[in-house]
């Protein structure tokens, strides 16, 4: 028997007894194509409040669900969703459909590509794309995140990284800890005071770790990070890794070189090549630094003890090594008569263990500050986002490494559309 139109697209979608596409509906001019979808009469379903089978119907509702496009044509699945009298329970319940979540206007292929969209693209431009609200998109976004972080495992999870990010201008940040061993994001909220550790240690426990399980974390030198783990997380070994150290001397000897370019013209357009590590040096920064060291600087003398700083990061094998090397540099620092780089010494030395403990974690933050320039080019891209609870949310997509949302709906994987993307839900 040929097949007709109804019974193709019921194979297309999926669908399985009483469910079957009854009806098919094309109107060019509106660019729509409606797919009917109904069960026989006398058909019965299972309770969705108590489990009883073969309930009867008592009433239905007509709903309607956008598909994906049908060529370039938008496709919707129009239904009269049951609600069932249950004999057992005495309730009377809508049944859920198999196409869709329940409170969606969406199929659950429809909103696979709508998450697998918006990994790649902001959400205001699939929402121009797709020709819906972005606040609709946003509700799914919420829907899916929320649901696949509540199925992640964090039991693993010992060595870990914490970090700010801006979440808008001004002193508006939010805080992401990271585990370091896997390379994804944990947790995510706003602010960035002591209490953010508190709240990440339910966090940890609600997905089936304990803080406990915790060994060391790496941080920066924030005050409020460091009085959140010495207060609720006190076993934790602190790690002050080569980035924000070096970051901090960086600051003082650029400090350094905004005093001298006053008297000293001949630094201006020189900031980079102050910051930069020598390796990285283009051929025209190797010729300008050879013309500016003749000149005694003091921008000159704050580099060079940076660099040893630099040096001895990446050469000390372990703390044992690096101790008397630091302490030396510490001498060298503290009377070097530069102002901006005697401080600094004075601030490694007050978290000298946490710099120390950097030789034998080996831990280093450096994913984390991939991760955020991640997070604020997608920020950046989508010229911003309009609550710190969206951007927190595409913090998770990006780097949450999420394995419980649904997959696209356009990825081969030899199973039933519709049971593939049921997994994300």
């Amino acid at each position: 028997m040929k097949p007709t139109s109804s019974s193709l697209f019921t194979l297309a979608l999926g669908l399985q007894a009483p469910w079957a596409v009854s009806d098919v509906a094309f109107d060019a001019e509106a660019g729509r194509l409606d797919l009917q979808v109904s069960f026989p009469p006398g058909a019965r379903f299972t309770c969705p409040h108590c489990g009883a089978e073969q309930q009867p119907v008592h009433d239905t509702l007509a709903r309607e669900w956008r598909h994906l496009n049908f060529f370039q044509y938008q496709a919707y699945l129009l239904a009269k969703v049951p609600r069932v009298r249950c004999g057992a329970c005495g309730k009377t319940t809508q049944v859920p459909v198999p196409w869709a979540r329940e409170g969606s206007g969406f199929s659950l292929l429809m909103e696979a590509l709508i998450v697998t969209l918006i990994k790649a693209m902001p959400v205001r431009q699939v929402a121009q794309l797709l020709a819906v609200s972005d606040q609709r998109l946003w509700r799914i976004l919420d829907h899916y995140v929320a649901n696949a972080r509540a199925r992640e495992d964090f039991s693993a999870v010992t060595t870990l990284g914490l970090d700010e990010t801006a979440a808008r201008r001004g002193h508006h940040y939010i805080s992401l800890f990271h585990d370091l061993d896997a390379g994804r994001l944990l947790f995510a909220c706003e602010g960035r005071t002591a209490e953010v550790v508190a709240q990440f240690a339910d966090d940890l426990e609600a997905h089936g770790s304990c803080a406990e399980n915790l060994t060391a974390a790496c941080i920066d030198m924030s005050t409020s990070y460091r009085a959140g783990l010495a207060e609720y997380l006190p076993w934790v070994d602190v790690t002050f890794d080569e980035f924000h150290v070096i970051q901090l001397v960086n600051r003082a000897v650029d400090e350094v070189r905004r005093q001298e370019i006053k008297t000293n013209p001949q630094l201006k357009r020189s900031r980079y090549l102050w910051l930069k590590d020598r390796q990285d040096w283009t051929e025209q920064q190797i010729r300008q630094y050879v013309d500016l060291k003749r000149l005694n600087l003091k921008t000159h003398r704050a580099f060079q003890i940076k660099e040893a700083l630099r040096d001895i990061f990446h050469h000390a094998p372990d703390r044992e090594t690096a101790e008397p090397l630091l302490k030396q540099w510490y001498s060298w620092a503290r009377r070097c008569r530069i102002e901006p780089i005697k401080q600094v010494a004075l601030s490694l030395k007050n978290h000298w263990e946490g710099i120390l403990n950097a030789f034998d974690s080996k831990l280093t933050n450096g994913r984390v500050e991939g991760v955020n320039a991640l997070i604020q080019a997608a920020k950046a891209k989508a010229r911003g986002y309009g609550t710190t609870r969206h951007l927190i949310t595409i913090c998770y997509l990006v780097a949450g490494k999420l394995t419980h949302l649904p997959a696209s709906p356009f990825k081969p994987t030899g199973t039933p559309a519709g049971a593939v993307v049921a997994q994300g839900v």
